[in-house]
């Protein structure tokens, strides 16, 4: 899915977030498999705090996402840092992905994998992630577990307030066909206008996502608590995996 007018919300919105302790353990797990620097490029990137992280850590950057406003801000944002000469961003369905070349490192964080789709999206997606890496590089990607799907979201609402709107986040949990609907409205307080969207997370379980890695030659090296960046606990709200690519596309 694009975010359309929620881009510009999202970071006041996703404040909670905790960027740096991402950021460490993703540098981490890059550092111990030996990516230090080449091509990294950031799936579903939005508006690209750590894309912008690791660009200024000397990666040569690739922001990839569907949202033309969500690449709007992350270039604003890499403008005002003197960074917009030093990564690349390209508007692209990750199903649809190019990147021209081969890579040393995919991440994608927050959830993007989850709003891929029905299981053959899923798999197409890291097929074409697969498809642009080199041998040993790593693929770095989270999931919302399904624990967060069927008791955090569910069929509950959530109202998150900035100085400029209120937004609305309604959610609707299909259990049987593993997916949560996400209503947005978003209020503007000072113009009176309001913006509306809906999209659908779907959920994956983890012994079905290691086979889907092992299809297209990864080697799964393991799985651990995505906000804590410990071990997974019945209450884990997001699966954080750690993957290693086993060969080229020549190669197979």
């Amino acid at each position: 899915m694009a975010y359309g007018e929620f881009a510009y919300f999202y970071d006041e919105l996703n404040g909670e977030a905790d960027y740096d302790a991402l950021y460490t353990y993703l540098k981490g797990e890059l550092d111990a498999h030996g990516v230090g620097d080449g091509i990294v490029v950031d799936l579903g990137c939005g508006t690209g705090d750590l894309t912008l992280m690791l660009t200024q850590a000397g990666y040569d950057m690739i922001g990839v996402d569907s949202s033309e406003n969500m690449l709007t801000v992350l270039q604003e944002k890499a403008s005002e840092l003197g960074l917009s000469g030093k990564l690349l961003l390209l508007c692209q369905d990750i199903l649809n992905l190019d990147l021209y070349g081969t890579v040393r490192a995919v991440i994608s964080t927050f959830d993007t994998y989850n709003h891929i789709g029905p299981r053959e999206n899923f798999e197409k997606a890291v097929e074409k992630a697969a498809f642009f890496m080199e041998k040993d590089g790593v693929f770095l990607f989270d999931l919302n577990t399904p624990y967060k799907h069927e008791t955090v979201l569910a069929d509950n609402e959530f109202t998150l307030e900035t100085p400029d709107a209120v937004c609305r986040w309604q959610n609707h949990c299909c259990k049987e066909e593993g997916w949560v609907q996400i209503d947005i409205k978003i209020d503007y307080l000072d113009t009176g206008e309001v913006f509306e969207e809906s999209f659908k997370e779907y959920t994956y379980e983890l012994d079905y996502v290691k086979i889907v890695l092992e299809r297209y030659g990864f080697r799964l090296e393991q799985v651990c608590d995505g906000e804590s960046f410990g071990p997974l606990t019945d209450e884990s709200q997001r699966y954080l995996f750690t993957a290693v690519k086993q060969y080229t596309q020549m190669e197979k």
